[in-house]
């Protein structure tokens, strides 16, 4: 237990521990961490170190290493002066110039985006900044050389806000930071001893009591929950409290004047100054870049990697000196029982009543252990624990089994994750296994997944996408790469080849893509892509074998869009499906190109019928009638249809009738029937041309009469009509002139033809006429 507790180092009434994480294996010449700005993710994340130099430098080059020291990638900064760098909550790496412009980079040192701060950040230039994490996301707060404060709560959706001035700022302020709020955020802003809550609307002093007298509050710090803060002021007095600055809970005197290059919080228990000599509770050192945690802080430094924590309560209890808890005594009886004493006996039964805690206490401390021969020592207590107990915690006991082992996984050299148990449990494993991939750790990622049993489309089939998309990336032939991709994604669900040909795509390999989506089931992902790709011919061979009109449909209009109408047309005739969903679009939307289509396939019967359609027009004026009808005409006759081809000059001789018809008796005829037309000159008195288009279109008698009989009824003509019942004999009868006579309320002109009326029906017409 002694080799446990050495680097326990007390603080009051709790134990602070310093553990090696890494011994740094940077490959620069001369690492002085004085001598680089520096940046490093939180969660065991990366480190970016940019050199520091007084020279303007136009290309400054930036190296990003794993938390082991491992290079991971290079980035030469091409976007102006470098004022800060910084890592977001998704692990990229944010460049912030001068000018106010922020490019962002992926750990591989590929470049994603830039965004800008704003004019004011660009005309004024920005001499601070301050990363921050928020509900919305990663935010960036920055004060420019007009002294004025520009916030944007989330750079995923840069909103840049201008805050409120705080009185008297004409010279950069004491010191600053922000504070997270649930939807914004706001500044604390020290101006020498005075404390200023700022937001976008209004600024509010605010009151805090030192035990001594203080001319400056020269640094401040947020714990990573943001429930504490610390001050630091010019006489070397830290105030620790509240963030709202409400409670003070201690204050103590650092015995140093000067301004602490870092301040940090060490999980929520205590705070960590960092001079240039030396760092505050923990003693002499190098220099050193501190990195917050929520339940400690790294320190990272030249030669090593280190994590300052407060030494956790389970741990605390099982291995402090002297310690009477179950869990110690559980942890004495597992040593017993390897040298297979009889003691071990008698510590279970000292602590019969209490196994359960104790079990309880062994698994934490194994959780919070970072050695893995301490976290199995401690296991192996726990696992003979739970053997006395009847009610067993084998789930707990086995996750958390599981848990260490990923958690070695990750931390080895080779990967540089170093998170603890608490930290995973903030972090989540799905993100954790997303950071793998992102590291492009693609098979240590898989095997957890598979050591979890976590569902492939969640797992494995998740991870072989990203790691197909980076596959494609590399430099062999087309084919094997795409073989390669298929042979390994072939069994798995869930993966859309449709992103990685995207990808391979955006790398500029369009034959790759075009191999990988062979292999994509989904049309409806398929098609757009290939569209994209300007592979409108295989597109749509794609679509059409979908069985899906919307996308057969959608290849047509880019088609239609792109090519000419002759090429377009001939396109599509090579595609029966798609030419005959093409004319019926036409049928309702473009009747111009359904025409070109019946011209080329020589479809004589449509062309005719379409002009005979065309010609019924209201709107036409009669030329432009007889000259679509003139047009259906001939296409009859090429079709050799002789029926529709004399039907079609009968209509253009009524059409040329009715011309002449308007001109002699100033009547519109136009757009009506023969019968209309027959009936009309009757009612208008001109029997001789009724009697001329009964001949010339040789209109049955029975169906004259009809007409002849309605019209000179309808007319009142009654001289006329009885004039016409007396000339022939009807071939229709008589008892349409007393139905008409009827109609028009003429009783005594339908008493002229009862008599006439056959005799069956003599009866009902007498019942007729009353």
């Amino acid at each position: 237990m002694a080799h446990v507790t050495a680097d326990w180092t007390p603080l009051g009434d709790v134990f602070y521990r310093k553990q090696e994480l890494y011994s740094m294996t940077w490959n620069l010449n001369d690492v002085d961490l004085s001598k680089f700005g520096k940046a490093a993710s939180p969660f065991g994340g990366p480190i970016a170190l940019v050199r520091e130099t007084t020279q303007i430098q136009v290309k400054p080059l930036i190296y990003i290493f794993s938390s082991a020291g491992k290079e991971l990638s290079k980035i030469s900064f091409d976007g102006g002066r470098l004022i800060h760098i910084a890592w977001t909550a998704s692990e990229e790496l944010m460049c912030i110039a001068v000018d106010g412009s922020v490019s962002l980079y992926d750990i591989h040192g590929t470049f994603f985006r830039t965004f800008t701060m704003g004019h004011e950040a660009q005309m004024s230039q920005v001499i601070e900044c301050r990363v921050f994490r928020s509900s919305a996301g990663t935010g960036l707060a920055i004060l420019t050389g007009s002294y004025h404060f520009i916030v944007t709560t989330n750079i995923d959706d840069v909103r840049c806000k201008q805050f409120a001035d705080p009185p008297g700022l004409n010279a950069p302020p004491s010191s600053w930071l922000v504070l997270p709020q649930d939807r914004r955020a706001d500044l604390l802003v020290a101006i020498d001893n005075q404390l200023f809550l700022i937001n976008k609307l209004d600024v509010q002093q605010m009151s805090v009591t030192f035990s001594e007298p203080v001319n400056s509050i020269t640094e401040m710090a947020l714990s990573f929950n943001g429930a504490y803060l610390a001050l630091f002021t010019d006489s070397g007095l830290l105030w620790i409290g509240s963030a709202d600055l409400q409670k003070v809970y201690c204050e103590f005197n650092a015995q140093c004047t000067s301004r602490p290059k870092q301040l940090s919080w060490c999980g929520t228990g205590a705070v960590v100054c960092y001079w240039s000599d030396y760092l505050d509770v923990i003693g002499p050192t190098k220099d050193v870049y501190l990195v917050e945690e929520p339940d400690g802080v790294r320190i990272i430094g030249g030669d090593n990697h280190e994590f300052l924590q407060k030494v956790p309560v389970a741990v605390e209890n099982v291995f402090k000196i002297g310690s009477m808890e179950p869990g110690a005594m559980l942890f004495d009886a597992a040593k017993e029982f390897e040298r297979k004493s009889a003691r071990a006996d008698e510590y279970v039964r000292m602590i019969k009543d209490r196994l359960p805690d104790a079990v309880e206490q062994c698994i934490q401390a194994a959780a919070a252990e970072y050695e893995p021969a301490i976290q199995r020592n401690l296991l192996r207590a726990a696992s003979l624990g739970n053997s006395f107990l009847d009610h067993k915690q084998p789930r707990v006991f086995v996750q958390t089994c599981q848990t260490l082992r990923v958690l070695n996984a990750v931390r080895d050299f080779n990967v540089g994750i170093p998170l603890t148990y608490a930290q995973l449990e903030l972090l989540t494993l799905r993100v954790l296994i997303d950071r793998l991939v992102l590291r492009r750790h693609y098979c240590l990622a898989i095997r957890i997944c598979d050591y979890l049993k976590i569902p492939k489309a969640e797992g494995t089939s998740r991870i072989l996408g990203h790691w197909a998309c980076f596959k494609v990336q590399q430099q062999d032939s087309d084919e094997e790469i795409a073989h390669a991709i298929n042979a390994k994604l072939c069994n798995s669900t869930g993966i859309s080849y449709t992103e990685i040909a995207s990808k391979a795509l955006e790398k500029g390999k369009p034959e790759l893509a075009t191999k990988l989506l062979d292999y994509e089931p989904k049309a409806a992902d398929q098609v757009p892509l290939l569209m994209k790709m300007n592979k409108d011919k295989v597109a749509l061979e794609k679509a059409v074998q979908s069985g899906d009109t919307d996308l057969v449909y959608m290849v047509i209009m880019k088609l239609k869009k792109d090519l000419k109408l002759g090429e377009f047309l001939l396109e599509l005739s090579k595609c029966p499906v798609a030419l005959n969903l093409y004319m019926k679009f036409c049928k309702e939307n473009n009747p111009n190109d359904l025409e070109s289509i019946y011209l080329m396939q020589s479809q004589f019967m449509d062309l005719a019928n379409m002009s005979v359609r065309k010609s019924i027009n209201k709107e036409l004026d009669v030329e432009s009638k007889m000259d679509c009808l003139s047009d259906a005409k001939m296409n009859y006759t090429k079709a050799g249809n002789v029926i529709y081809t004399k039907i079609t000059e009968e209509q253009m001789k009524l059409l040329d009738d009715q011309s002449r018809l308007e001109k002699e008796q100033h009547q519109e005829f136009k757009n009506t029937s023969l019968s209309d037309t027959i009936e009309k000159c009757i009612e208008l008195g001109h029997l001789k041309d009724a009697e001329k288009l009964r001949k010339d279109f040789k209109v049955p008698d029975v169906h004259y009469h009809w007409i002849k009989v309605k019209a000179l009824a309808g007319s009142r003509n009654w001289t006329e009509l009885e004039k016409f019942s007396k000339s022939r004999k009807s071939p229709i009868g008589y008892e349409p002139f007393v139905d008409f006579c009827l109609q028009q309320n003429h009783r005594i002109e339908a008493e002229k033809y009862i008599a006439k009326v056959q005799p069956e029906n003599k009866a009902k017409y007498y019942l007729k006429i009353g």
